[in-house]
């Protein structure tokens, strides 16, 4: 029952493919995905000193320059997050080289290569029938030619949506939220129809005697060909003699239409974890109220993904010694949190004269070039520990 091909043969409805014509559900998707795209990736390792920024590899190079020669990180990493939140599942495709050293050798990440999330097929081999059993393996057939390829786990990188009861495979919204948003998509077409009409309603043409289908359907285009269109609004309509057009006043504010509207965008927003600000609605918003809407933002909806993506690069890219030695990666989520200026120097401020940053470390976020000596924390001079409160009123010659 996941095939859409059988779905449509059998004539069971399926989501529209012009889905993305849905202005909520395409406002959504360009959200999750370019706040992906806006984040870098960093490389630390966690040390015996805590946590530092480690020395380039080539996978890092990958990650952060080129994951392969046709994308930039922007659009490589943007256009996952658009398969994975449209179809449920996004795929990369690790190609790997195996490079012979003295003593074996090792498989080095060439390029990292999408797979389109609808060529990809997931199978659970619990027989060992691929050689595995109880393994996880990637069919990709390729649309053009047909051929299929097969990959191994640990060499495509699987993303998924949180909606997933077996946590292998992801659900897309647009399945959980099938009926919601098919009836924003109708709800768009019902107001381009509207426009084409000139926004007029339609009427019911009065006329005494009887008349056949071809003369009806006659009479009726000759009556839409005044009536139609946006350069016949407000035009005179010619009718004639015993003849009488009454429009019908269906009027959108009594079936309370636009109000249906934004609660329907509200749902579709809300189940992608969407704050309304974030779809243009601030009929209950604020300044501070849309900042704290943006922080909201990161830790209800993006802190999951981030952590998902972070943990599935990690395990599939980074060697078992790597991991072994506290190497990671994380995506630097403070570029959707920047604050106005005033607020972002006055922050840094504080926090080197707190110690908490030293003052390379505040340069370096506002992309200033390292200073000398500022590699050394430092603190107000009249702060002092706790333990030495009250010292301050002894008598010289005392310790």
């Amino acid at each position: 029952m996941q095939s859409e091909d059988l779905l449509e043969w059998l004539g069971i409805s399926k989501t529209p493919k012009k889905l993305v014509g849905e202005v909520t559900y395409f406002t959504c998707l360009k959200m999750l995905s370019e706040t992906l795209g806006k984040m870098p990736i960093k490389f630390y390792q966690e040390t015996e000193k805590g946590i530092e920024k480690a020395k380039p590899n080539a996978s890092y190079k990958l990650l952060r320059k080129r994951p392969n020669p046709l994308m930039t990180p922007s659009t490589f990493w943007s256009t996952v997050e658009l398969n994975r939140n449209h179809y449920g599942n996004a795929y990369v495709w690790l190609r790997k080289e195996f490079k012979r050293q003295t003593y074996g050798g090792s498989y080095d990440i060439q390029d990292m290569w999408i797979m389109p999330s609808d060529c990809v097929q997931v199978v659970f081999d619990d027989v060992g029938f691929f050689g595995g059993k109880g393994s996880i393996w990637y069919i990709y057939t390729d649309r053009y030619s047909g051929e299929q390829f097969f990959f191994r786990s640990h060499e495509v990188l699987h993303f998924k949506t949180s909606y997933s009861f077996d946590g292998i495979m992801g659900l897309p919204v647009r399945e959980i939220l099938k009926s919601t948003v098919e009836g924003g998509l109708e709800s768009q077409t019902f107001m381009n129809n509207l426009y084409k009409s000139g926004l007029t309603a339609k009427a019911a043409l009065e006329y005494t005697g009887d008349l056949d289908q071809k003369s009806k359907e006659k009479l009726v285009a000759g009556f839409e060909s005044f009536a139609n269109g946006s350069d016949n609004a407000g035009k005179i309509i010619p009718v004639p003699l015993g003849m009488k057009l009454v429009p019908l006043n269906i009027k959108l504010t009594d079936s309370q239409f636009f109000e249906l509207k934004k609660f329907n965008a509200l749902q579709i927003a809300g189940a992608f974890g969407i704050k309304p600000n974030q779809i243009n609605d601030y009929e209950k918003s604020s300044y501070a109220n849309s900042e704290m809407q943006q922080l909201s933002f990161y830790v209800d909806t993006e802190l999951f993904i981030l952590k998902q993506y972070e943990e599935e690069i990690d395990y599939k890219i980074l060697s078992p010694e790597e991991l072994d030695e506290g190497y990671f990666y994380k995506f630097n989520e403070k570029v959707i949190l920047r604050t106005d200026s005033k607020t972002q120097m006055e922050t840094l401020a504080k926090a080197v004269d707190s110690g908490i940053y030293k003052r390379n470390e505040a340069r370096e976020i506002l992309n200033l070039p390292i200073a000398e000596g500022g590699d050394v924390l430092t603190v107000n001079g009249n702060s002092i520990p706790v333990t030495m409160a009250g010292r301050q009123w002894t008598k010289g010659g005392e310790e």
